[in-house]
């Protein structure tokens, strides 16, 4: 019975470690590229044992082999990045990735980080920055960043385009210059960026980071959060009955375990 119980204890767990993915998931459905995570089950050890009134199964070799699972584990939290649907916002600001890599962003202690959220603005000292004021990689010929607090160029909403390429066109009275290019970065390996928050990701350690090359830019266009509520409403229900029946488990474990401390000679 105690066995039964820390079997429950590990499948609620589990089961709960579960349901925090979906909620985080649910959380950020209306977040701009957001990408949903998910979890994968996985058994603890096995014992073997040699006791009567255990399952008996037949080895290899045709000897009889008892074991007893000890329970379940969640393991490594996995991202789907299946980009999500483009919509249009008209702001020049906006910028979206149709393919795959991440936009580079510059942050307060010149560290890199990478997001597909592209709800870019401009701040007071000409800066292209995002939502917490971590300025976008726009490098030029050299790959230096032009795109700083003491930069050449002065960017507002309206005096710059970026085409597909990533080239960014600078517009400065009646003249138009290309100064450089949208920096695009992608990693080497499925599930290896670590979401750091904000809706920015770091790589994992040893992880190689390298320039996109399958990907287009839309200016004026926001890339969605690739959640689907109803597949997560549906996972929650089934997750939620999965933890029922393993607390009704516990429940009966712990009134067999009482019955048993009731017995009398």
């Amino acid at each position: 019975m105690l066995r039964l119980i820390w079997n429950s204890k590990s499948s609620m767990m589990a089961q709960q470690e579960k349901l925090d993915a979906i909620s985080n998931n649910i959380a950020n459905v209306n977040t701009n590229g957001y990408k949903k995570v998910s979890t994968n089950f996985k058994d603890l050890l096995y014992e073997s044992l040699d006791r009567k009134g255990y399952p008996v199964s037949e080895g290899i070799t045709g000897k009889a082999v008892l074991q007893n699972g000890t329970g379940v584990r969640v393991g490594e939290w996995t991202r789907d990045n299946m980009q999500g649907d483009l919509v249009s916002t008209n702001l020049l600001t906006d910028l979206a990735i149709d393919g795959t890599g991440y936009f580079e962003v510059t942050q307060p202690d010149n560290s890199k980080a990478y997001t597909r959220a592209g709800n870019f603005l401009t701040d007071s000292s000409g800066t292209i920055v995002d939502q917490k004021g971590n300025r976008l990689s726009i490098v030029d010929n050299q790959g230096k960043n032009i795109n700083t607090v003491n930069g050449s160029y002065k960017f507002n909403r309206n005096n710059f385009t970026i085409d597909e390429s990533g080239i960014v066109t600078f517009k400065q009275n009646n003249v138009e210059q290309q100064v450089g290019k949208v920096k695009i970065a992608n990693v080497i390996g499925d599930n290896s960026m670590i979401s750091v928050g904000d809706s920015l990701y770091m790589p994992k350690p040893g992880v190689q980071v390298i320039d996109s090359t399958d990907y287009s830019i839309k200016q004026g266009f926001l890339e969605q959060s690739n959640v689907d509520i109803a597949s997560e409403m549906t996972d929650m229900i089934i997750t939620q009955r999965a933890f029922q029946l393993s607390s009704s488990t516990l429940k009966t474990a712990d009134e067999m375990w009482q019955m048993a401390n009731n017995l009398r000679k």
